[in-house]
């Protein structure tokens, strides 16, 4: 647990240049006091709230920030931040970074990939963001990215934290731990290890541990990546980029066979052979290899180590005490070299530097090193002293090249591969005409040009000489450090103080490089490679398809394949369609009444039984060709499957009872798994201990349940088929009889066949509008895939349909021509439509595929071309759902639309304390009347959204108009219930409900009424009056699941809410919605009401024009219909 400080900054009415640093030095007790800051000029500390003045830079651009020292490292759990006090200053927007050293930043991601925290809205407020991870550093940096447009950058901030203590110990890469236990622990089937680690080379043993046992295990860096081997055998590599200089935690836990290993946030599961299943290790080495194992030449680690802990016990806290157990020579303390790196994150980014070489010199020298993921990109030009010409420094197809321009060009390459995200080294020297360029140190790789390049009857060669000479003007994306110029190092600080040089787009000091392919996000074994920007998946040979290779190229079953038209033979069919379960080849037995599939075995022939010498019992084993996992979903997604048994005898017993239970002679072994014994035979049900011809009474001796307990010298034979699925397949066969003289026999084990398709066969028929179907929460964070078949005769209506809190995911069929999938993962609602030429209502099936993951949305209808849309590179990428599908009737407004009812017999029970109202609704008409009822007992209710009204809600009684409001901070509208006497309505009220109703109302509720479903389904009642166009439409399920999911309904089965149509009513009462009052009245009780509202997920908010200042205005919106830019409300 941890007791967090708070550290809170203002500024009192001061403006500063664009680097500001604070120095917070942590007073004890660290989590009750407030730091104090010590900066000239001297400024002051107060919580926001209450806080004047605040921070405003001299020019308002992306280059500014604002810096804290936190004193010493401190564990960061959030940030709050509000306006310059009193201003029109605020920024909107903004990024924070963290570094231990105030050198080599480290941006915060959200989800790994979001990088910018939203700001404020104006100069009060306060707007906190609690970190998802919290950060452990000394240094702040916040970055603001927007800002008040009418104004400037302003900020006044606090951090939440708490001071981080840690054991830190120093390897300088020669230098090691080495701890022996004493005394010797005995074999142990459990042990953990924990530690972080912050590297400076991309190689080198973080730890290794052995035995007498000669058993290992080796923590290792190879390239960035950590590496787990057992008995120097690799077992599994996690993460990458561990190079970075920043801290990472480890951890491994193993008990048994089976060993976690955790990397940052990244935790892989391993089974571990059984000879590592138990450790007996008595000394562990730290920062290399130790020890009588040791026979491989390993680098050792460089770089620092803190919170060591191996099976409870935290070594570096041993050695900082010189326990008598560990030896080494370490520094207790993590000092390391600064490496002012830069990151060209677009195409926008570059650096300027004045040329360094004197004119009268005759050559120049230029180094860096860099890391990208992109093959190509411009690294630097220069021009050449004395000679009239320019050299560019590129890489294309992952090699670096030289290319000199004096007019005419020519070029030179070396190294490959350089795209792997490593640091790789470059050096290029020139003197006298001679060009030499090193890749890496590696002089076996340097390529020279002669003096003859500055010929001018020399040039780049043709494209088809088939020589690599290439455009070299695409930008670099990626990072560099260690820039060099004449043998003199780059001060890259003072470029991005504007001392120096000029540049643009450039993150500096800080390398922002990620590895989009740790973990990987491309399924099946496919393999990952990518750029800058995004990543690509290779599906090749992996069975599976797509962006990130998640659905599979075959069919699913049998039964599609015939369906698509293909006839008898080997198919490969994936069982689970985008699952774990791998394809697998089967043979398809297409007959005209049955698709059967059929798996075979290694002996499916009738088989003869040859008693083994001294042995009583014979046994037979039997592989299937496909694996477990496939044999289960195959079984279990089929609706029959049948295997047959024979067994032919001839003085060999089976069971060998009569009409008692006892222990049979043979049996037989089926179901999942290693499978269970079974004691009956073909034809007879499961437990039975009988076989077939019991069953059918024809055994040939009543006496017995198998015609082979007759024990008879003839042949004879006991044949069926085993039908019931859960002790299927057969795995093996045991026969007790055939040792006896005279016995002979032969048994017969059919292959695996099964028919039907459970899935396929799945139809649910929706007749009514109150019918629906809901499942469980649909989950699918990363990627999913839905597919289906529909036929109707209805021109829209929603598919599918589910909630979270924020993100949805929906399918609906939108016109007669057109399917449209549209979801939200926290980066604004997305959608994808597939548009046809021909009627999708026409009652014929049609096929509907949609697939979501972190790289694309796809839709495919029929065999229609798929449809995409490209997910954010860098947004949110989980898909966070949490309620059930649920499809209800709405209806689209247009404008003077109405309805409205008369003679409803909707009287209350006289048990009823309360009214329930409820209505999805979505409108850019303001004000406007969505629901009137009244009575006759001088009570009316009138529902109204008005944009000016600013009063709080409030009760009422008969006799008088008083009003319920409900402010909606979200939107700058308002809510309104009005009670009234109905003989002295409000003339304003009058006036708007004539005016009627544009946009959108669903799931209309009064109690256990539904009077808008009335009207859909019985639009020529008499007690139906609709004025206008009053049309069917799909816009309010989103928002009625949300409600009944709020009221803790959701989750049950049966119609929720669906209510009663008004049909057949016998009373003179009334309700309308959306338009004109009607005369006659209905009871209400007013005790508590039920109001709510809630953000459209579907559409933008867009603030209402401003209207004059009455209690309801008349201005209403000229748009017909529902919109992306109307607002949708939820009571």
């Amino acid at each position: 647990m941890f007791i967090c400080t708070l550290v809170s900054l203002s500024f009192l009415n001061t403006t500063y240049a664009a680097t500001t640093v604070l120095h917070i030095m942590m007073m004890p007790p660290p989590c009750i006091t407030v730091g104090t800051v010590s900066v000239l000029p001297k400024h002051s500390v107060s919580f926001l709230s209450t806080g004047a003045g605040g921070w405003s830079p001299l020019s308002s651009d992306r280059y500014q920030w604002l810096e804290v020292d936190l004193g010493g490292r401190t564990r960061i759990t959030a940030v709050a931040t509000q306006g310059r006090y009193g201003s029109s200053d605020w920024q909107t927007s903004y990024l924070l970074i963290f570094s231990d050293t105030g050198h080599n930043w480290r941006q915060y991601r959200q989800e790994g990939s979001i990088e910018a925290f939203l700001g404020n809205s104006n100069a009060d407020s306060v707007v906190q963001h609690k970190l998802q991870h919290p950060v452990i550093a000394r240094y702040v940096r916040l970055i603001p990215l927007d800002w008040n447009p009418n104004g400037r950058i302003g900020l006044r901030l606090e951090t939440y934290g708490c001071p981080y203590n840690s054991d830190v110990v120093s390897f300088s890469g020669l230098s090691s731990l080495l701890y022996r236990l004493t005394p010797r622990p005995t074999q142990t089937s459990g042990e953990s290890i924990s530690l972080k680690f912050k590297a400076l080379k991309n190689s080198g043993i973080l730890l290794h541990a052995e035995g007498q046992n000669q058993h290992r295990l080796t923590l290792e860096l190879e390239d960035g990546k950590l590496t787990l081997s057992p008995d120097n055998q690799h077992l599994v590599s996690l993460s990458s980029l561990l190079d970075d200089q920043h801290w990472h935690h480890v951890a491994v836990e193993h008990h048994n066979n089976h060993l976690n290993l955790t990397v940052d946030k990244s935790t892989v599961w391993i089974q571990i052979p059984a000879r590592f299943s138990h450790w007996d290790h008595d000394q562990v080495s730290v920062g290399a290899e130790q020890g009588i194992g040791s026979q491989r030449a390993k680098r050792n680690f460089h770089g620092c180590l803190e919170n060591l802990v191996y099976n409870g016990l935290n070594l570096v806290d041993l050695a900082e005490q010189k326990d008598q157990r560990v030896s080494g020579n370490v520094t207790f303390s993590c000092g390391e070299p600064v490496f002012v790196a830069m990151t060209f994150a677009g195409p926008q980014s570059f650096l300027w530097l004045p040329g360094g070489t004197d004119p009268s010199s005759v050559g120049l020298s230029v180094g860096l090193q860099f890391r990208t993921w992109n093959k190509a990109g411009l690294l630097l030009t220069f021009d050449l002293p004395k000679q009239s010409g320019a050299v560019w420094w590129y890489l294309s197809k992952a090699r670096l090249h030289l290319q000199i321009h004096k007019p005419v060009s020519r070029c030179v390459s070396s190294g490959s591969g350089l795209n792997d995200g490593q640091w790789h080294s470059v050096d290029l020297v020139s003197g006298r005409g001679h060009l030499t360029i090193t890749v890496d140190g590696d002089e076996s790789t340097a390529a020279h040009v002669s003096p003859s390049v500055f010929s001018p009857d020399t040039g780049c060669p043709s494209e088809s000489s088939g020589q690599e000479c290439m455009n070299p003007f695409k930008a670099f994306q990626g990072c560099m450090r260690l820039l060099t110029v004449d043998n003199q190092p780059v001060d890259l600080i003072k470029v991005q103080q504007r001392l120096m040089g000029n540049y643009s787009h450039l993150q500096i000091d800080m390398c922002d490089i990620i590895d989009r392919c740790s973990p990987s996000h491309c399924e099946h074994e496919g393999s990952c490679s990518q750029s800058w920007t995004t990543f690509h998946c290779n599906c090749s040979g992996s069975g599976y398809t797509g962006a990130t290779c998640h659905s599979s190229i075959y069919e699913q079953s049998c039964e599609a394949y015939k369906l698509n038209g293909n006839t008898s033979g080997f198919y490969h069919i994936d069982v689970d369609g985008s699952g774990p379960v791998r394809p697998q080849l089967v043979y398809c037995d297409m007959t005209e009444h049955q698709t059967w599939t059929v798996i075979q075995h290694n002996n499916s022939d009738l088989t003869r039984v040859r008693a083994s010498p001294g042995g009583n019992q014979y046994s037979a084993h039997f592989e299937y060709a496909s694996d477990e996992d496939q044999l289960a979903a195959i079984i279990g997604q089929s609706e029959h499957c049948e295997q047959e048994l024979t067994y032919h005898c001839r003085k060999s017993r089976i069971l060998n009872s009569a009409g008692r239970k006892g222990s049979p002679v043979s049996w037989w072994v089926g179901g999942p798994g290693g499978g269970h014994v079974q004691t009956y035979w073909g034809g007879a049900s499961a437990g039975s201990q009988r076989c077939g011809c019991s069953l059918q009474q024809n055994c040939v001796d009543p006496k017995h349940h198998c015609n082979c307990d007759a024990d008879r010298n003839e042949w004879s034979s006991d044949s069926g088929l085993l039908t019931h699925k859960e002790t299927l397949p057969v795995r093996s066969l045991v026969l007790g009889d055939v040792q006896r003289s005279g016995s002979e026999s032969a048994y017969k084990v059919g292959s695996l066949r099964c028919y039907g398709d459970s899935k396929s066969n799945s139809r649910a028929f929706f007749d009514k509008e109150t019918s629906y179907l809901h499942f469980p929460t649909f989950h699918g964070e990363l990627s999913a895939d839905i597919s289906f078949l529909f036929k109707t005769t209805s021109s829209s209506g929603v598919f599918l349909e589910n909630l979270g809190i924020k993100d949805f995911i929906r399918i609906e069929l939108s016109s007669s021509t057109e399917v449209l999938f549209s979801f939200d993962v926290g980066n604004g609602p997305l959608g994808v439509s597939v548009k046809a030429d021909f009627p999708l209502n026409d009652d014929r099936w049609h096929r509907v595929q949609a697939e979501r993951n972190v790289k694309e949305a796809s839709l495919r209808i029929d065999e229609l071309p798929v449809a995409t849309q490209e997910a954010p590179a860098d947004g949110h990428i989980h898909l966070q759902l949490n309620s059930q599908l649920f499809i209800e009737v709405s209806a689209s407004f247009k404008p003077g639309t109405s309805v409205s009812f008369k003679d409803l017999n909707v009287w209350p029970s006289s048990s009823l304390r309360a009214e329930n109202i409820w209505l999805s609704f979505r409108t850019s008409q303001s004000p406007a009347l969505l629901l009137y009822i009244s009575s006759d007992h001088r009570e009316s209710l009138a529902l109204l959204l008005n944009k000016q009204e600013e009063k709080l809600l409030d009760f009422s009684e008969p006799g008088g108009a008083q009003k319920y409001k409900d402010f909606n901070p979200f939107y700058e509208a308002f809510l309104s219930l009005f009670f009234a006497d109905s003989d002295d309505l409000d003339p304003e009220l009058s006036r708007l409900a004539s005016l009627g109703f544009t946009g959108c109302l669903s799931s209309v509720l009064f109690n256990s009424i539904s009077p808008l479903k009335a009207a859909l389904l019985h639009p020529n009642s008499s007690s139906v009056s609709i004025t206008g166009s009053l049309v069917q439409y799909s816009c309010g399920s989103t928002f009625s699941r949300l409600f009944l999911a709020c009221l803790g309904t959701a989750g049950q089965s049966g119609s929720v809410g669906t209510g009663q149509p008004l049909v057949n009513a016998i009373r003179s009462d009334s309700a309308l919605i959306g338009g004109t009052v009607a005369a006659t009245c209905f009871i209400i009780i007013c005790k508590d009401t039920f109001l709510r509202s809630s953000q459209s997920q579907e559409g933008k908010t867009v603030k209402p024009e401003d209207s004059p200042e009455l209690p309801f205005s008349s201005q209403t919106s000229s748009q017909n219909g529902p919109t992306e830019n109307q607002k949708e409300y939820f009571i």
